[in-house]
């Protein structure tokens, strides 16, 4: 009985370790296949992984070149908020301005400009005196040097100083040059727009000194609406302006400026013809703080006030003038540093409204310019006038003007 027992027992402990054996085989090839299943799984994410990489790495190299890694800045650089204001007070001794304008607010303006995908520069600024409104809004392409997009409201390539900042012009006001003949009340008619319109530009420096790396050639050209800022082309048509300018050394230019276009004047139901040209140059040294410009301008076309809506016809007093439809200007401007702070530019200005000298007006100016702090200036101005356009004694008088000039 006993023998039958432990014959039972060891039956019994055979099988089960004979099971156990199975179990641990069948186990093992469990774990196996799942280890090559976690395996391809992790291939296939390392892959997958890849492929993300290199498709990131294939549009970070399209953008932004070989073997550079992104940055904040490569997407969008922090916008870049600023503005800046002029405050005059301005006394003129003509009979017809009543001793002058008095205290008052020139300009208060706000913008914000910045980056996108470091290729695409954009630029808003607004006007808050008077009636707010916008100034320049430009998304503007500049991956070459020698070849970018300017799309947008900004200034007319036309004239040197029209693109100017009221900080650099060294004086109060622009150039009767650039106010009549580049938009800022412009003698066609057009309303004051700061020299600028709707259009798009094309523009690139070229031929790179390499003596001391300044480029010499520089040109702009643009097609524009021709009705100035925040206007839709009333016409259909539109004005093209370029400019060509050479650099022969640094920091003097030398240009030429080409303009066809035209402007409708809704009071009048008419459109007037802008053919225009200027020659010019310009001298910037920023190291020993000399500058000069000089520029000539003229142009073919009527002024839409000369229309006579009862008659149809040009009136008869405008055609008299050289045939009504010519203009011209020109302006010779110095300055000079005084002290490490202190500048002074002097200036002769004219402007022909028939181009004819009885339709001259010639403006002598002495300005002095106080810039303590690269974002506040101190300015005095005086100016003679002597306008052949009024009879005398209204034909020569006197203005002084002072001016502060706060950026931020």
């Amino acid at each position: 009985m006993k023998t039958k027992l432990m014959l039972a027992a060891l039956s019994m402990l055979a099988y089960t370790s004979s099971n156990a054996e199975e179990y641990v085989e069948q186990s093992n090839e469990t774990q196996q296949e799942s280890l090559q299943n976690n395996g391809q799984d992790e291939n296939l994410k390392s892959e997958s992984r890849k492929s993300k990489s290199m498709q990131e790495w294939s549009l970070q190299e399209a953008i932004f070149g070989k073997d550079k890694t992104w940055k904040r800045d490569d997407i969008a650089t922090v916008p870049k908020f600023g503005g800046y204001i002029i405050g005059s007070y301005k006394y003129d001794d003509s009979s017809e301005s009543n001793k002058g304008d008095g205290f008052g607010l020139r300009l208060v303006r706000l913008y914000v400009d910045g980056t996108v995908l470091k290729d695409f520069k954009y630029r808003l600024q607004l006007e808050v005196n008077g009636t707010p409104h916008i100034k320049d809004a430009t998304l503007e392409w500049v991956h070459w040097k020698g070849f970018q997009i300017k799309a947008g409201q900004f200034k007319r390539a036309f004239t040197f100083e029209n693109p100017y900042n009221p900080f650099d012009v060294g004086f109060g006001d622009y150039s009767l040059l650039a106010k009549k003949l580049s938009g800022f009340g412009d003698r066609c008619g057009e309303s004051s727009v700061g020299g600028r319109d709707l259009g798009i530009q094309f523009q690139g420096d070229l031929f790179k000194s390499k003596k001391d790396g300044h480029y010499q050639f520089h040109y702009q050209a643009a097609a524009y609406n021709g009705q100035g800022i925040n206007q839709k082309d009333l016409d259909k048509k539109k004005d093209f302006i370029g400019t060509i300018q050479w650099s022969p050394v640094k920091n003097l230019w030398i240009g030429a400026f080409g303009w066809k276009g035209t402007w409708f004047s809704s009071a009048k139901n008419i459109c007037v013809d802008r053919k225009r040209y200027a020659f010019g140059l310009k001298y910037e040294d920023p190291a020993s703080g000399w500058s000069a410009r000089a520029e000539y301008a003229r142009s073919k076309g009527f002024k839409a006030n000369d229309w006579d809506a009862t008659t149809q016809t040009w009136k008869q007093e405008a055609l008299d003038q050289n045939g009504g439809d010519h203009a011209d200007a020109w302006y010779i401007t110095v300055g000079a540093p005084v002290w490490r702070w202190i500048k002074c530019y002097v200036k002769y200005d004219a402007y022909r409204d028939y181009a004819t000298n009885t339709s001259m007006h010639s403006i002598y100016s002495l300005s002095c310019n106080m810039q303590p702090h690269k974002n506040l200036m101190l300015q005095l101005q005086y100016n003679y006038n002597d306008d052949k356009t009024v009879s005398a004694p209204k034909r020569h008088y006197n203005q002084l003007w002072a001016q502060m000039y706060v950026r931020f």
